[in-house]
């Protein structure tokens, strides 16, 4: 990090993080197998910041905390910073910071004390001070953990995976339940780590989140990935845009397919509001006018918009982020 964060090494060019066919089961309370981690393979580059998606139950937080050390692999193969996570935990420590919900906090601490007591376990940390005022913490200093508001303990526990240093972050939906100014400085921080060299994994149920800090984003369902690359590129795939308009409920979109290229789709919802997929060029938007003006439909607000990355996740899972 650049100014008063100072500056963080840049890791080794190998991938940060490498996962190989992950496994992962569970004994439900009924006795039974449950499949959280199912063949899950995925590669993080070294200096990229990666979000990964996915439905609660997805297996997301199983394979970010075998990463991380907490819990161990059935099968397959897992390392970080080229380390094995069960097996090297005393090496990769040092070098990797997490960010957890809990926050791993002593309620009766203090946030600053907090601070500087984990920093002095690191060789080269950040300045605490520094890092409490770039977060808005400066003025809870020393107000004890179990004090703070639900947002301080977030900022506090964003401090507490970078005050050392790491070469790798994992951070667990780090923007979860701040305001405006604490999301904005999140991001900020987030992207000059990444800038100094610093590999960001985080997981996240904010679409404008992953997609406005994210060289790569990782979907993962039902134990596996189902999609990775860019935003970009998962937002270019399939259909190249989105054409949506406003109508009269219950139009007949059956007979509306039959007039337009292929491949199109057509959906209604909410009532009233229609959107066609596929290849959205001229074509395409006279074909529609065209059959609106024979069928005596009237379309209004029609217009052109690209692809979202909650579009990608809606069709690769069949949920909303977060269901």
């Amino acid at each position: 990090m650049t100014g008063p964060l100072g500056r963080i090494d840049r890791v080794a060019e190998v991938p940060a993080v490498e996962i190989t066919d992950l496994v992962k089961t569970y004994r439900s309370r009924t006795g039974a197998d449950v499949q959280a981690v199912d063949g899950l393979s995925l590669e993080v580059p070294s200096g990229s910041v990666t979000a990964i998606l996915g439905p609660n139950g997805a297996g997301k937080t199983t394979t970010v905390e075998i990463c991380e050390g907490f819990r161990r692999a059935d099968g397959g193969l897992v390392r970080v910073l080229g380390l094995d996570p069960a097996r090297d935990g005393s090496r990769l420590r040092p070098r990797v910071g997490v960010m957890l919900q809990s926050g791993g906090m002593y309620p009766g601490a203090r946030t600053a004390e907090m601070l500087r007591l984990l920093a002095a376990h690191h060789a080269r940390p950040l300045d605490p001070d520094a890092l409490l005022a770039r977060l808005g913490l400066t003025a809870a200093a020393r107000t004890p953990f179990r004090r703070l508001s639900g947002g301080q303990r977030q900022r506090l526990s964003l401090a507490m995976a970078l005050v050392g240093r790491p070469e790798l972050v994992f951070l667990d939906e780090p923007t979860a339940g701040l305001d405006t100014h604490g999301r904005r400085a999140t991001w900020e921080l987030i992207t000059e780590a990444r800038a100094s060299g610093v590999t960001v994994v985080f997981t996240t149920h904010a679409m404008d989140e992953a997609e406005r800090l994210s060289d790569q984003v990782v979907i993962v369902h039902r134990g596996t990935v189902v999609a990775a690359g860019s935003p970009a590129e998962l937002t270019s795939g399939g259909a190249e845009g989105q054409l949506r308009f406003r109508a009269p409920s219950g139009l007949d979109l059956k007979r509306l397919l039959l007039a337009l290229p292929e491949p199109t789709t057509a959906v209604e919802g909410p009532a009233g509001h229609y959107t066609l997929r596929g290849v959205v060029d001229p074509q395409l938007l006279a074909a529609v006018t065209a059959w609106c003006a024979g069928n005596g439909v009237m379309a209004a607000d029609l217009r052109v918009e690209q692809r979202t990355l909650e579009d990608v996740f809606v069709d690769l899972t069949g949920s909303e982020l977060g269901a």
